[in-house]
């Protein structure tokens, strides 16, 4: 036997040995005590790996320039042309009924802080920021679950049995406020209801009358990079003091987080990037009560018009980001006001603010459209379904680590099905529902469709 036959016979059992060990490797990493402890770090690794060749916030959506040429020059006809109000859109909200006239307004207390209010973190679960604030709304006023309750319907998560609902849920990376809502309103005895384009004096005027309020916001970080990053974020406001300027909030996220004090000027700040949305929940009895408090707020396209009136005056005034979010409310509102045209036009002039955005130490919002969809929808019922397409594209691909938004390609499914490309809108269907076993959209369009998931 030649001296070189045992390291012959070493190197092929490393070359079987090897992929064996992988596996076994693999298969003890899969048992849920290690995945739970483990499955975040190794995530976390991928991530920067990922992000370190394909920066996030250096993806730029594009919309076609024909078509965006086109929508300057109609924008500037309309606006040589007046036109008529809109037709009156009912309020879909059921918890909303035709608005109560509004009384005459009774001077607020300088201070209010409201007794009752149960402090529930995010932590140890992943973007458990939704799960967490609607426990803190429901259990105010006694209701008995806990996140995990909450958390099982709104991101039940993936499509694999063999994982804890908690496992599955750590793709889905944005609970959306309607999903909050639908669950308040369908598994609950409870009910809840969300506006657009609140402002501070209504909030006040909520927490006085006894109903605190979640808001979503924006909010600045350092990531692991050392730049400043934006991040969508629920904060469930419990009281004021008027002679602070300071609203009391519960921050599911910060450590401590439990009755914070939030300067007005700080909270309009964040609360711009998601069009000063807000969402009250309330026992059904006090439905009456609840539209007394919030005014014209009670009649949905109302406070969607105050949205719009709101863009329209600071896409005038602001800068840098903050005239970035004031075009995409615009957008926002007029989706809201079944404007799509109008709103293509200022979701198109946004993301051209967008692509001037970052640089030094700080990011653009690349996560803009992991917490709002608007933009689809003004581009879908505009016929332009290539911009679609392209905006869903540049979204799962660019700016998160898997492309595991379930809105984004439930549109450019859509968009695909409207241009003839049936099998792969039957397969961005299939991974909605896949992604999110409670995503009633996509199993709708499968059903149309004829297919099974």
């Amino acid at each position: 036997m030649s001296a070189r036959e045992p390291n012959r016979r070493r190197g092929l059992w490393w070359l079987f040995a090897l992929p064996l060990l992988c596996i076994v490797l693999y298969g003890v990493y899969r048992l849920p005590p290690v995945y739970a402890r483990l499955s975040w770090r190794v995530d976390e690794v991928v991530t920067r790996i990922r992000y370190t060749f394909n920066p996030p916030d250096e993806a730029i959506f594009t919309p076609a320039e024909e078509q965006q040429l086109a929508l300057i020059v109609q924008a500037t006809l309309n606006a040589l042309t007046p036109t008529a109000e809109p037709a009156t859109v009912e309020p879909t909200d059921p918890a909303a009924p035709t608005p109560l006239p509004t009384a005459t307004r009774v001077p607020l207390p300088p201070s209010v802080i409201l007794d009752g209010v149960t402090y529930v973190d995010q932590h140890n679960r992943w973007n458990y920021c939704g799960p967490a604030n609607l426990t803190m709304a429901l259990n105010y006023w006694g209701w008995p679950g806990d996140r995990d309750d909450v958390a099982e319907v709104v991101k039940p998560g993936v499509n694999e049995p063999g994982l804890s609902f908690i496992e599955r849920g750590k793709p889905d990376k944005n609970v959306m406020p309607y999903e909050m809502v639908d669950f308040v309103n369908n598994h609950t005895e409870f009910a809840a209801l969300q506006r657009d384009g609140g402002d501070i004096e209504l909030i006040k005027r909520l927490i006085a009358a006894g109903y605190p309020v979640i808001i979503e916001k924006g909010y600045y970080e350092a990531d692991y990079t050392g730049k400043i990053a934006w991040l969508g974020h629920y904060l469930f406001v419990t009281g004021y003091d008027e002679s602070k300027g300071v609203f009391i909030v519960q921050d599911a996220y910060l450590q401590p987080g439990r009755d914070l004090e939030s300067p007005y000027e700080e909270f309009i700040e964040g609360w711009r990037s998601f069009n000063f949305l807000f969402m009250v929940v309330y026992q059904r009895t006090e439905q009456a009560a609840v539209l007394e408090a919030l005014g014209e707020w009670a009649d949905p396209q109302w406070a969607s018009r105050n949205a719009l009136n709101i863009a329209n005056r600071e896409v005038e005034t602001l800068t840098g980001n903050d005239q970035f979010f004031a075009w995409f409310n615009k957008g926002s509102s007029h989706v809201a006001l079944y404007e799509y045209v109008d709103a293509a036009f200022a979701y198109d002039y946004a993301f051209l603010l967008y692509s001037g955005l970052g640089g030094g130490n700080a990011q653009r919002p690349y996560r803009i459209m992991w917490y709002q969809t608007g933009p689809y929808w003004a581009y879908y019922y505009s016929g332009r379904y290539q911009d679609v397409i392209s905006l869903a594209n540049t979204t799962l691909y660019d700016t998160v680590s898997e492309p595991t938004l379930e809105e984004s390609i439930y549109w450019r499914g859509m968009a695909r099905y409207a241009i003839g490309e049936t099998d792969n809108a039957i397969a961005d269907f299939r991974q909605t529902v896949y992604l999110n076993p409670n995503f009633s959209p996509g199993y709708a369009m499968l059903q149309q469709l004829g297919v099974s998931p």
